[in-house]
């Protein structure tokens, strides 16, 4: 074959092909038997746009089989503008099957806000169960009890945009759970009565401001924990001891301290006894030399001085060793 017509034969099934896809004449083609009004050139124009005409055909065709009206133009802006085509055309097809109020500017707008508004509208109709994680209260009595709670809630359509969400919910329910268990004066009254707490609970109105609406809240399980109140008294009692001792230590120290000042002073006091006694012999001395005192003075001295160390001798008790009693 030439290889001018293999180049020319090529070209034409390239410019085929580009034509195919630029022009979807099968998309439109379906549009028009599944009575959707649209224009060959409006399909060619969402290329343009960067819109994909399967995506906004297919769900025209979903909701116009649903009995919903939905304009070409409300799903280009919706998908230009980040949203999931997808999801909102069957929301509002699940929405209309509940006979719920739901709009394609609010379901727009759940969509482009984050939430998912296909599982909201399921959940409204479906109401869902949220299990919260251990709560640990105490009642007035000082025992612990720890509690678990699930919570049945059901979408709040009007409030999806702007509301709340789940955790916001499981805080609210867990502060009431604490709060109910709180204010018991005993905990085997909470385990008399654990729906006492659900009752508590949902007169508070969890919900309010949230995206959704609290149907039921049942305490699934309620298990007893730690004496806290016992505890406490023993770390009390522990600091006082603590508090106890070192006051005692204190005052030990400070007895102590004066025993040896005392001491200090004893032998000061004894240093100058010695020191006095020291000078006796010299004074003595000094009167032998004046003529002031005599040898029979001196020796009558010494007589009065034996006399006083014998006497203290008698004064002091014998140690006298005890015998072993004979049986």
């Amino acid at each position: 074959m030439d290889p001018l017509t293999i180049i020319i034969i090529c070209a034409c099934v390239l410019f085929l092909i580009m034509f195919l896809w630029l022009v979807p004449i099968g998309i439109w083609f379906q549009a028009i038997i599944s009575g959707v009004h649209t224009s060959l050139i409006q399909l060619i124009f969402m290329r343009f746009r960067k819109v994909p005409p399967s995506v906004i055909v297919n769900n025209m065709i979903s909701a116009t089989k649903a009995g919903l009206k939905i304009s070409q133009n409300d799903l280009e802006a919706h998908y230009l503008a980040g949203g999931h085509v997808n999801a909102v055309v069957n929301a509002l097809i699940s929405a209309d099957k509940a006979n719920m109020n739901l709009d394609f500017k609010t379901a727009t707008a759940i969509d482009l806000a984050g939430r998912n508004v296909l599982s909201a509208v399921q959940t409204s109709v479906n109401p869902k169960v949220i299990d919260t994680p251990p709560v640990a209260a105490v009642a007035k009595d000082g025992i612990q009890l720890i509690a678990k709670a699930r919570v049945t809630v059901r979408t709040n359509i009007k409030q999806l945009v702007g509301g709340a969400g789940e955790e916001t919910i499981l805080a609210r329910v867990g502060e009431g759970i604490v709060t109910s268990i709180g204010s018991a004066v005993t905990h085997k009254q909470v385990l008399e009565n654990p729906d006492s707490i659900s009752k508590l609970v949902l007169t508070k109105g969890l919900d309010s401001g949230t995206a959704f609406e609290i149907l039921s809240i049942d305490i699934a399980d309620i298990d007893v924990g730690k004496n806290i109140g016992a505890q406490l008294q023993m770390d009390q009692a522990n600091a006082d001891k603590n508090i106890a001792q070192a006051k005692a230590e204190e005052r030990r120290a400070m007895a102590v301290a004066q025993e040896q000042e005392m001491k200090a002073k004893s032998q000061e006091a004894r240093a100058k006894v010695i020191e006095a006694e020291a000078e006796v012999p010299l004074a003595m001395a000094e009167a032998f030399r004046n003529g002031n005192l005599g040898i029979m003075d001196y020796y009558r001295m010494k007589n009065m001085q034996a006399d006083t160390d014998m006497r203290e001798s008698l004064a002091k008790p014998a140690n006298t060793a005890t015998s072993p009693v004979k049986k």
